[in-house]
């Protein structure tokens, strides 16, 4: 007679501490404690150490250096960007070529989408938040269509390249993607998200857009400087080196350095327009999320059902979709990522899993103002404009998230080749 093995052992421990660690990441910040989102992840990557989850080579084993490294070049050259005043040029260059709200919105969520392919979505959102306020302040604009643009617009617009956010650096890391290939297969897609994304936002607030006008006089049009066009340069130059194979992470930081060589300016003014705090909550999640995967709680839920047999059968591949935007929203998506590692190379074709898994995940981030930091970042720049409520988020971001991930699916089971 034959036995079945036992399903996996947990320790609690380790689950205790992710649990509590995604607490305080999702409650954004503690009031009494003073925690916010890195701080969270810090405390719960110390307390795998103290709590013995995990040992300290272990916990510094866990940190995925090459992925790290990859935001910092990338953040860096944005970084460039701002000190180059390129988003306060380009204001009155987008409110001359609109000339409505209406077309003001298209071209916002243009140009936040296909700029978050090559600087993150999250950079795009830490610079382009003060330029799409002072518009809101200077037109007297409907807040809430423009700051819905920009997030929406950027975590849609990223999926068209590996560097265009972290879930995407991470999913190429530890899946060994290709950027040029990549880029091929999501580029049009990218393409097709943002025409959907631009729809629901354009329908939504068609009542809004309207009634607004555009003050030409009040945003004054400013000819872009040669250095923000030496930065574009140096950043197209390292999309380029991406496309032609270069080591991602090492290709990103060399376009920093080189923009610092060719600059010549005082760096001390580069380090305050890095996000740090983005930095080290990676770098703590890296070790909770290990911890998870020890306490052999993912293994006990994987042994009960498992990717593998999602994606098996005709609709294997969508219903595996679903799992993904599902899990991406529950843990959120780079934790999720991490947890699901294990369990990618059991799929029937890992690279199709990996790829499916970096789309998925990215649109995902629309769905709640939860579900991104580039939504955070929005709401709690624009607080004194009355800031992102969940719900007024949810009303766009929900048919923009189902409609984006059931096109993006299609679009990969028929542009892909499966192995």
């Amino acid at each position: 007679m034959t036995t079945l093995p036992s399903p996996p052992q947990v320790q609690p421990l380790g689950v205790a501490v992710f649990a509590a660690t995604y607490l305080l990441i999702s409650l954004r910040r503690l009031s009494w404690l003073g925690f916010d989102r890195p701080a969270g992840a810090l405390l719960g990557a110390v307390a795998c150490v103290v709590l013995r989850v995990l040992t300290p080579a272990e916990a510094m084993a866990a940190i995925d250096p090459a992925t790290l490294l990859l935001l910092f070049g990338v953040m860096g050259m944005g970084a460039f960007l701002a000190l180059d005043g390129f988003f306060d040029e380009f204001e009155g260059t987008l409110v001359a070529w609109a000339g409505s709200p209406t077309r003001l919105l298209g071209g916002l969520v243009w140009s936040a989408g296909l700029l978050s392919a090559l600087i993150t979505n999250d950079a795009v959102c830490v610079l382009g938040a003060p330029l799409v306020l002072r518009l809101i302040a200077r037109h007297a604009l409907p807040p809430l269509p423009f700051l819905l643009a920009l997030a929406t617009a950027a975590n849609t617009g990223s999926v068209a390249t590996l560097v265009g956010n972290p879930q995407n650096m991470l999913c190429a890391q530890l899946g060994g993607l290709s950027y040029r290939q990549h880029l091929l297969w999501f580029l049009p897609l990218a393409l097709i998200a943002l025409a959907i994304n631009h729809a629901v936002l354009a329908w939504a607030f068609r009542r809004e857009l309207r009634a607004s006008t555009l003050r030409p006089a009040a945003t004054p049009r400013r000819p872009l400087h040669p250095r923000s066009r030496l930065t574009l340069a140096v950043i197209a130059a390292s999309a380029g080196a991406y496309t032609l194979g270069a080591h991602l992470a090492w290709a990103a930081t060399a376009g920093f350095v080189a923009l610092m060589l060719l600059h010549r300016r005082d760096t001390r003014q580069l380090w305050g327009r890095i996000d740090w705090s983005i930095l080290l909550f990676f770098a703590g999640l890296f070790v909770v999320v290990e911890g998870l995967l020890r306490s052999g709680a993912p293994a006990w839920v994987f042994a009960h059902g498992s990717l593998a047999a999602l994606a098996a059968g005709k609709l294997g591949w969508l219903r595996l979709s679903g799992a993904f935007l599902v899990g991406s929203n529950l843990v959120s998506n780079v934790p999720f990522i991490m947890v699901v590692r294990p369990q990618m190379a059991t799929l029937p074709d890992p690279r199709f899993g990996w790829e499916l898994l970096a789309m998925v995940s990215t649109f995902a981030g629309n769905l709640t103002l939860l579900g991104s930091v580039a939504n955070i970042i929005v709401a709690e720049q624009a607080q004194a404009h009355g800031g992102l409520g969940f719900l007024e988020h949810l009303r766009i971001g929900l048919p923009v998230t189902l409609l984006t991930t059931l096109v993006g699916a299609l679009w990969l089971l028929a542009v892909m080749p499966l192995r």
